[in-house]
Parts: C-alpha cells; sequence; structure tokens
C-alpha cells in the first residue's frame, strides 16, 4: 500500500496547490521517483496526463468561484493565468462555455472530483520479464530535448522516428551497433534537473562520428518483452508500470528508461521494455 499512499500523497499536494505554484519536482518525491518517471505513472494510473489533470482541477475550482460571484479577471489570476486570453481557452477547453456564461441562466458547467487511487483486481494475464544488472554502456546517436510537461512531448518522439526512417539514419546507427544491449535503442535520458533528452541510438564502441554519445549508467532493469505495433508497445509499458510494479517488490531507479527494437517494422515490430528498478528497502 506504500506505493498507492505515495501516489494519493500527490493529489493532496495538487489540492493544496491549486492556486500557486505546482512542483513537479516535490510532488515526485512523495511518489519516491523521478519527476519524469511520476509523470509516466500518473498517466498511465489515472488515463489523462498530469498536467490535463490539474488543468481540469483548476477549472473545475475556477468554476465554483465564478459561480459564487467572483470577477473573471481575479479568478484567471487565482489560477495562474496572467492572461484573459489564456484563462478563456483554458475554461473553455474543460466546460465548452466563456467563464463570463457561466452565470446565465442554465449553463452548464463540468465537475471533476480529485482522483483517488486504489489498487484493482484484474483477471490474471501473465506477463513475462527478467531482472538485469548492466554496467554503464555507451551509446550513439541523436537526440532532440523534452520538455519537463510530458504532454508538451506526444509528437516530438514520432517526428524523430519518422524522420530518421526517412533520412538514412536508422541503417547509419545500425551499422555502428557492436554493443549490448542490442538492437535499436530508444532511450529517456530524463533524471533529476539535468535537461531531459531522447534519443535514437546503437550501444556502440566506435567513433561517433557526426551523432552524438551519451553513457547510460550502470543500473538494474526490469526487461519485459513483446512484439506487435508502437501502439501495443505502450500497453506493454502501461501494464509494467500498473500491474507489475506496485506488487513486485522494486521501485522505479534513476537511471533512464530503454525501449529496444529487435525489429524495428513499426507495423510488426519485436522489442524490449526496460525499466530502470531498485528493491525496495
Amino acid at each position: 500500500m506504500e506505493w498507492v499512499d505515495g501516489l494519493n500523497q500527490t493529489i493532496a499536494y495538487i489540492e493544496d496547490h491549486l492556486t500557486g505554484e505546482l512542483d513537479y519536482e516535490a510532488l515526485a518525491k512523495l511518489a519516491c521517483c523521478s519527476a519524469y518517471h511520476y509523470q509516466r505513472m500518473f498517466a498511465y494510473m489515472a488515463g489523462v496526463p498530469l498536467s490535463e489533470y490539474i488543468r481540469r482541477r483548476r477549472m473545475s475550482r475556477a468554476a465554483v468561484d465564478l459561480q459564487a460571484g467572483e470577477k473573471v479577471v481575479d479568478v484567471g489570476l487565482k489560477y495562474g493565468y496572467q492572461s484573459p486570453t489564456a484563462f478563456n481557452r483554458a475554461f473553455q477547453s474543460v466546460h465548452g462555455i466563456a467563464p463570463s456564461a457561466v452565470r446565465e441562466e442554465g449553463a452548464a458547467v463540468k465537475s471533476f472530483p480529485p482522483l483517488r487511487f486504489t489498487i484493482m483486481v484484474k483477471g490474471a494475464e501473465e506477463m513475462e520479464y527478467r531482472i538485469e544488472k548492466r554496467e554503464a554502456f555507451r551509446i550513439v546517436g541523436l537526440s532532440a530535448p523534452l520538455d519537463k510537461d510530458l504532454e508538451k512531448n506526444f509528437a516530438v518522439v514520432p517526428r524523430m522516428w519518422g524522420k530518421a526512417a526517412s533520412d538514412g539514419t536508422i541503417p547509419r546507427l545500425a551499422a555502428l551497433m557492436d554493443g549490448q544491449p542490442a538492437g535499436l535503442l530508444g532511450v529517456s535520458a530524463c533524471g533529476g534537473e539535468e535537461d531531459w533528452r531522447y534519443f535514437i541510438a546503437v550501444a556502440s564502441t566506435r567513433p561517433a562520428g557526426d551523432f552524438e554519445e551519451y553513457t547510460v549508467p550502470a543500473a538494474t532493469w526490469a526487461v519485459f518483452p513483446g512484439h506487435g505495433t508502437n501502439l501495443s508497445l505502450q500497453d506493454l509499458e502501461r501494464r509494467a508500470v500498473t500491474e507489475w510494479l506496485p506488487t513486485s517488490g522494486y521501485e522505479y531507479g534513476s537511471a533512464p528508461d530503454v525501449e529496444v527494437y529487435l525489429n524495428p517494422d513499426p507495423d510488426n515490430a519485436v522489442y524490449e521494455v526496460w525499466i530502470p528498478v531498485v528493491k525496495k528497502t
């Protein structure tokens, strides 16, 4: 229950800070993981990105404040919107009406109550995995910066893969591959306060040439094999986080997440999902 308790503490923190600055690092500490892993875990558990959940909660409270007679400009400022236009856009995206229309007769708004996480027992569906310890290994490839609000990155990674597939990058990388894990790698280097980056790369000891290089630190990973499409990979990641991790005796480690593509065909991929873990103390 410690795992679920930590998530519920983050919900309480969000409620206490809806009218102030929300620190994702503070949320991550309550959940005993990095800000990157917390956002991924939240999205898988809640079915909605963290930033969207926060937006919905703020707009739910904003609707109540407007119904109570507070001015639109004051409510917008209360929930962090310096521009009336930005507040109007956010409010309409949630409620479908302008803030100024809330007090009109018959105006309907939506309510999004605070989440409460619980452990749910589902039908038993097996998951194959192995625990693998690895020393640090060097990768070479190309990278792109990631925003620390993961919702803003949804288009970044697919666009990177599409470009790499069309401009000849993938076969160039394959020619440099001589290390383990073997395969084309997707590496999310998103730890602590450092800049977050996503790499398309291979494990290699060869000269990087015009590619970037990065050292993945020594760590222990839970490795989940799978096959299918990009959507099936995402479902495997979701199951690993929501079904396996809570009762595994492990928690998130501080190393990058790694996707290993043994066959990178997007319609018939063979892959492994590597999640960094440490034993709970």
